[in-house]
């Protein structure tokens, strides 16, 4: 014998009423943790991280809910406090948080700058993750690179099958180390070379590709200047200078590391909004460490 029709509805209703409280929305959805984070931005690049890379944790616990996001071309103390200060706690740097390439603090153990900053990091919860490799390597471009055309309006000039090569409307060298400090706001620019020098084919390599590279992009054929972040001083630049004082048509500016691949990590977080949507994603400048009397630092007081 069938149970009557109302005795039935009385146990779908409950049941029904009771999923309306259960329906999953973005408020009870699994936390996005900064390990979950950073697997998301290592596959926007490359489907797996290179070889040896340095493109790893820094500081921090990656179990960490995050926040907020920051990318910074190097996560300075500044930079760390500001991301506080802003509520964002996943740290995206371009540059070593410890002073060198590989992040080794076994020498900065009993160091009072390092331990200082660890411990920030730690007090504050941050989680820092280096991505330099990657973002660099991505088949598709460098997205470095194209984030320091972006910013000195060069990305419709013509490029001669290599993306560092860049030609350029017919300059001196003097207007163009003119126009690179104020495009970029650099302080600190330097120049060798003859000022009245005329060209229009450039080689941009940002950041500190080292002699090697840097005496490569000098020799090629068409190459009149070389636009770097920086250079040891007894390489490349005694290098230019030699080339110089032998009559031949070569140049180097150096724009400083900072300002040579801020944009780049710029453009990086624009890219991070596109990843992460409804995500606070934040570009902190590192700014430009170096000044000279005519550019003082600004008083943090």
């Amino acid at each position: 014998m069938k149970a009557p029709r109302i005795r039935a509805s009385f146990f779908v209703l409950p049941v029904f009423a009771a999923s309306l409280f259960f329906i999953p929305t973005p408020a009870h959805a699994q936390t996005l943790t900064a390990a979950d984070a950073w697997l998301k931005i290592q596959h926007r690049y490359l489907p797996a991280p290179p070889p040896d890379t340095v493109d790893t944790l820094k500081a921090g616990d990656p179990a960490t809910p995050v926040t907020g996001i920051v990318t910074t071309f190097l996560d300075t103390m500044d930079v760390l406090r500001e991301a506080v200060r802003r509520g964002d706690n996943l740290i995206v740097s371009h540059e070593p948080t410890f002073y060198n390439h590989r992040d080794e603090t076994a020498p900065l153990a009993n160091d009072p700058v390092y331990k200082e900053k660890l411990a920030y990091i730690e007090q504050h919860r941050l989680v820092v993750y280096r991505l330099h490799d990657e973002i660099h390597a991505d088949p598709a471009g460098d997205h470095i690179l194209a984030g320091v055309y972006q910013a000195l309006g060069w990305a419709q000039y013509p490029h001669t099958g290599d993306p560092h090569l860049v030609t350029i409307p017919p300059t001196t060298l003097a207007q163009l180390a003119r126009a690179l400090q104020t495009r970029l706001a650099i302080k600190t620019l330097r120049v060798v070379g003859d000022p009245a020098m005329r060209l229009t084919h450039v080689a941009l390599v940002p950041g500190a590709a080292g002699f090697a590279r840097q005496r490569e992009a000098l020799n090629l054929p068409d190459v009149e200047v070389l636009i770097a972040g920086e250079s040891a001083e007894w390489e490349t630049v005694e290098y230019v200078r030699d080339a110089t004082a032998q009559g031949r048509h070569k140049a180097l500016i150096l724009l400083g590391h900072e300002v040579s691949e801020e944009p780049g990590m710029e453009q990086c977080a624009k890219e991070l909004r596109e990843l992460f949507p409804g995500m606070k994603v934040d570009h902190i400048l590192a700014g430009q460490p170096l000044w000279n009397p005519d550019h003082p630092p600004a008083s943090r007081h």
